[in-house]
């Protein structure tokens, strides 16, 4: 009986990791994206409206990291510091919107290569 129970909670624990994994790499994903299209913002027509799109793209992602991270953390009852570095996330991006509406490029951009390389060391620890 104990044992089934160890089973089933390594299995959520593996399931809520596996999330949480795929939503840390949909967030690194839609970060990238964001530098490719700040690219075409510079060069064509329609590059600020994919960036614009872009950006609540990788808002949602954001989020999702959050929700990945707190259900994760709920079935094995673990370290809740992935939680934290997701909310740590969530508050970038929320900065990043802000700074890219009030058009301050001398923030936005390097805020966005910062969050791209913690992004990428967070996909890099799972």
């Amino acid at each position: 009986m104990a044992t089934q129970a160890t089973a089933t909670v390594t299995a959520n624990a593996r399931r809520g990791f596996s999330f949480l994994q795929i939503a840390i790499t949909l967030q690194t994903l839609t970060i990238f994206l964001q530098a490719v299209s700040a690219g075409l913002l510079l060069t064509s027509s329609y590059g600020e409206t994919l960036h614009s799109v872009g950006a609540r793209v990788m808002y949602g992602a954001s989020m999702l990291y959050v929700l990945a991270a707190v259900l994760a953390w709920k079935p094995g009852g673990g370290s809740a510091r992935p939680i934290w570095h997701a909310s740590g996330f969530l508050v970038l991006a929320s900065v990043q919107v802000v700074l890219g509406i009030a058009h301050v490029p001398s923030v936005h951009l390097p805020l966005g290569v910062l969050m791209f390389g913690l992004s990428v060391l967070a996909l890099a620890r799972r």
